[in-house]
């Protein structure tokens, strides 16, 4: 059931804001779809009248989507509140259709104070945070450019929030979950050694153990020798050429694979990684897929197929192993070197692939 208000000047341009917002950012919408149409479009670009009459249109509603904004109070909650709904709400429209408006929407993100209570009572923190990163993944940039525009990004906010340790916390955890979902890992790193060497706050413990795995496993750092127990199998190695250990691999590059049988992207992930292994191996890179399984059966079951190296202590989480590598999801992925230093840490096989065809397929041309 519609509210409807019948006191208060501001409640009642609340309320008619919100009536004509929808209508006329749909209409907007509209209107710049025809406007790419009469521009691009050789059918269409000829026609002057119509664009001219088209962006005049154009110009009109902005200018009554402002005015209607400009009539409330910057210091009222409504007149905070109806700008950033506005922005959020609109962020798809402005990456595919009005690509203009995207450093001014970036800028005023960015200059938010994610300390504001406001913000948590309103119930945009989150939207606002998931629409700020989906316009920078949406752009229009290369992968390179969007991960430096969401550092300046994660400065922006983590410098709103120093001295405040209960909502630093709490952003964070949001932002990291965000990105590692997405897989912006290199931001995820980012943020994950900024926070870490933040000074003025407390990182929740759980949050920490999280975030150090960037710190402590990242790219150019050596990963710690695994001892092969437990379960230990080599299907490709004759019996007296079995390695012990992970610096016993003679092999030029090695992929650290933790997973598990109930793991349902590992599912997806190691039998795609069984059909690559014979290419990988022609090109020097080794496999060692270690499980986090407690269930000897599922375990073995699962390992059946693949013709790389697996090693199981039935541990799961509590396995020394798991603890060296912060190993807090599955898979988690190392790409290590003959040193065992850390070239990559790859999210899917897709990745490992590429990494294979460009460095060492096309390299070896």
């Amino acid at each position: 059931m519609p509210i409807s208000f019948s006191r208060g000047s501001e409640n009642q341009r609340l309320q008619q804001y919100g009536q004509e917002h929808p209508r006329r950012e749909q209409a907007l919408r509209a209107w710049t779809f025809l406007k790419e149409m009469y521009t691009s479009d050789s059918l269409f670009s000829m026609q002057q009248a119509p664009r001219t009459s088209i962006q005049k249109e154009i110009l009109r509603l902005q200018e009554e989507e402002a005015s209607s904004l400009d009539h409330l109070s910057k210091d009222s909650y409504v007149g905070w509140y109806l700008p950033l709904q506005k922005l959020v709400s609109s962020v798809s429209t402005i990456a595919q259709y009005r690509t203009e408006e995207i450093p001014a929407a970036m800028a005023t993100f960015r200059e938010l104070d994610y300390s504001d209570p406001r913000l948590y009572k309103s119930g945009l923190l989150k939207d606002i945070i998931e629409s700020h990163f989906w316009l920078l993944a949406n752009s229009g940039r290369s992968l390179d450019a969007t991960f430096i525009e969401m550092q300046y990004s994660i400065d922006a906010m983590m410098e709103s929030l120093a001295g405040d340790e209960h909502k630093l916390n709490e952003i964070t955890t949001y932002l990291f979950d965000l990105l590692e979902r997405h897989s912006f890992f290199e931001a995820s790193e980012y943020l994950a050694l900024k926070v870490l060497n933040e000074t003025s706050c407390t990182i929740d413990s759980d949050l920490a153990k999280q975030m150090e795995t960037y710190r402590a496993m990242k790219k150019g750092n050596i990963a710690p020798d695994i001892i092969f127990e437990g379960d230990h199998l080599a299907p490709d190695y004759a019996p007296g050429d079995v390695p012990q250990k992970l610096s016993d691999m003679s092999s030029s590059y090695t992929l650290v694979v933790f997973g598990a049988s109930w793991c349902p992207k590992c599912a997806e992930e190691l039998p795609v990684m069984s059909q690559k292994y014979a290419q990988w191996k022609k090109q020097g890179v080794e496999v060692i897929y270690i499980s986090l399984d407690e269930d000897k059966e599922g375990h073995s079951n699962f390992i059946k197929p693949f013709p790389f190296m697996s090693m199981c202590d039935y541990k799961k989480w509590d396995s020394e192993i798991v603890k060296d590598y912060y190993v807090f999801a599955t898979p988690t992925m190392y790409l290590l070197d003959n040193q065992r230093k850390i070239l990559l840490r790859p999210n899917s096989v897709n990745q490992i692939t590429a990494w294979v065809d460009w460095y060492l397929v096309q390299g070896n041309k």
